[in-house]
């Protein structure tokens, strides 16, 4: 069992800058990867990025150069920052963790409510 619990969305101008974070307990020991994903309404919830072994990272094409992932091994807590906010990174953001093969919520279908982002034009 995993507990991830997501922090740091609001409300910013176009432009602007959010540091999301998303603390991570439980069976820690197994987690090998992390995620962040987005689901703005009436869209399909899409993946932003991921950090593999704490080290290599992907992700999307509409975040690159602007979005950067993180971990921090001593607090157990994956960031994604995000700079030079546009209205279309509206989202609710989600975190997720890969035990072995398996994603957490990504294999279950059970997402939590996420840190809503509200990017204002």
């Amino acid at each position: 069992q995993v507990q991830l619990v997501e922090s740091g969305g609001g409300l910013v101008q176009a432009g602007g800058s959010l540091r999301l974070s998303c603390a991570f307990s439980g069976r820690i020991f197994s987690i090998n990867a992390m995620a962040w994903h987005r689901q703005a309404p009436g869209k399909q919830r899409e993946l932003v990025a991921a950090i593999l072994g704490g080290t290599v990272t992907n992700y999307a094409d509409s975040v690159k150069g602007r979005f950067t992932i993180s971990r921090d091994r001593a607090k157990n807590t994956v960031y994604l920052q995000m700079n030079s906010l546009k209205p279309e990174d509206t989202a609710a953001y989600y975190c997720d963790v890969r035990l072995g093969s398996a994603w957490y919520r990504g294999d279950s279908g059970s997402w939590g409510q996420g840190t809503q982002v509200t990017v204002s034009s």
